[in-house]
């Protein structure tokens, strides 16, 4: 692999790849603005739009080169940041997406360092085989097939060096940047609601370095969960570290690989249910979320099984906020087929901690929730009929107008809502891409719980 893998763990060389990325950013806004001027009111709205779309992805782009230079927590959280429609524009969510894709494997040199630090010997030691080359690369490691002496296969995850050490200086690092493209862009949310999304980004970021954790969850979730077509790895403690994960082998595919075998509606149905069932037992039965919802994270496998991957980030999450979330459902139903009850969905937004208190009533009846109709509206489409098809399902975007318009009442960003959107969105995009049609008449947000 030659030394492409190589991270920049050195704290000077990180604070100077951001410090050049900021300076890039910054020029290529200007060059925006000077374009604007130029043009002036001479193209049209919809233009207008087109052209502010292509300059956020620039930004993305020189963003993503920079973040994945760096690797480790900066481009695990531009990842995570590409989940979040509330807090960057699309044009720049849509390139930090790439993270979940691009990520460039490490040189074999490191992972056996990794291992002497670990283990106090090489992979090719405590493995009967170990593969050198990396079959799937991520932010925060790459995983690696093998073979135990009792002859099992599994699949060894290993952390790359350095990583937890650059948590805290990554995140400062990028709350810079995106100052910097508060700057370059109509729009960004207020500072204290990105503080908050990087807090916990750094909360998240430190669970997700810790394998003894996820190796818990993994346990956890596999005796848990008792849905027959979930397989969940099993972890073999024996070979596994804080850097270290080894886990059963999972044979399977990816999305992509298995809709170029062109399966049937049925198999894309059968699929699309199991995924959609898991992410609400989870949630409403269990209250845990794997909040790590990219495609990456599920195979397709033999005899109608989902297998489910990488238990890094999971969210545990008390009854009352699972009881919150189903009666706000239940109202959004009922405020949008006939029955308004503002008061009522005003309550909820303050029990979230989503709007101010002070927020006048007018303009909360005349400016906020109009603008909030059509996402409800969206969110709450496929539980008026029996069935849904979640094909080509995008996520409502805001335009940069309407943004404008409800960010002066918006207050916070409730924690556990935070991990329940991404969760969520990530759930619906992956059914989208499916195209799978979904029964959603017995959706546990309906039940007693």
């Amino acid at each position: 692999m030659g030394n492409s893998g190589n991270i920049a763990t050195k704290k000077l060389h990180r604070s100077a790849a951001i410090g050049l990325t900021a300076t890039k950013v910054g020029l290529r806004h200007l060059g925006h603005v000077g374009r604007k001027k130029l043009t002036g009111r001479k193209i049209s709205s919809e233009k207008r739009e087109q052209a502010q779309i292509a300059h956020e992805e620039e930004i993305g782009r020189t963003l993503f080169k920079a973040l994945n230079q760096l690797k480790g927590t900066a481009l695990k959280a531009s990842q995570i940041l590409s989940m979040e429609a509330d807090i960057l524009p699309e044009g720049i969510r849509n390139e930090l997406a790439k993270a979940c894709y691009k990520a460039t494997p490490l040189n074999r040199a490191l992972i056996d360092k990794v291992f002497r630090n670990e283990f106090g010997k090489g992979p090719g030691v405590i493995f009967d085989k170990f593969d050198k080359e990396a079959f799937a690369a991520a932010s925060l490691g790459q995983v690696h097939k093998a073979k135990l002496k009792t002859g099992e296969n599994v699949a060894v995850k290993v952390q790359y060096p350095g990583i937890a050490a650059s948590i805290k200086s990554d995140v400062k690092m990028l709350g810079g940047l995106l100052s910097v493209v508060s700057a370059s862009t109509d729009f960004m949310p207020a500072k204290n609601v990105i503080d908050t999304v990087l807090d916990e980004i750094t909360i998240q970021l430190h669970r997700e370095v810790d394998y003894f954790q996820e190796a818990e969850s993994l346990k956890w979730f596999k005796d848990k969960v008792k849905m027959s077509k979930i397989t969940i790895p099993s972890v073999f403690e024996e070979y596994s570290s804080e850097r270290v994960l080894t886990m059963g082998e999972l044979s399977g595919v990816h999305l992509d690989e298995w809709l170029k075998s062109n399966p049937s509606q049925d198999e894309k149905n059968y699929y699309g249910q199991i995924l959609f069932d898991f992410f609400f037992h989870s949630f409403f039965e269990l209250r845990h979320v794997h909040a790590d919802p990219h495609p990456g994270n599920y195979l397709f496998m033999d005899e109608g099984q989902m297998g489910v991957l990488d238990f890094g980030c999971v969210r545990e999450i008390d009854k009352d906020f699972t009881d919150k979330i189903s009666g706000y459902y239940k109202l959004l139903l009922k405020h949008h087929t006939g029955e308004p009850d503002f008061d009522g969905l005003r309550a909820y937004y303050e029990a979230f901690e989503l709007t101010k208190a002070d927020m006048l009533d007018e303009d909360y009846r005349n400016i906020l929730q109009p603008e909030l109709d059509r996402i409800q509206k969206w969110m709450i489409e496929p539980y008026l009929t029996d069935e849904f098809d979640f094909s080509e399902r995008a996520w409502p975007e805001m335009s940069t107008a309407d943004t404008r318009k409800i960010t002066p009442y918006m207050k916070e960003i409730n924690r556990d809502l935070l991990y329940f959107d991404r969760s969520y969105r990530g759930l619906v995009l992956f059914l989208s891409k499916l195209g799978a049609t979904i029964n959603t008449k017995n959706m546990f947000i309906f039940r007693e719980h």
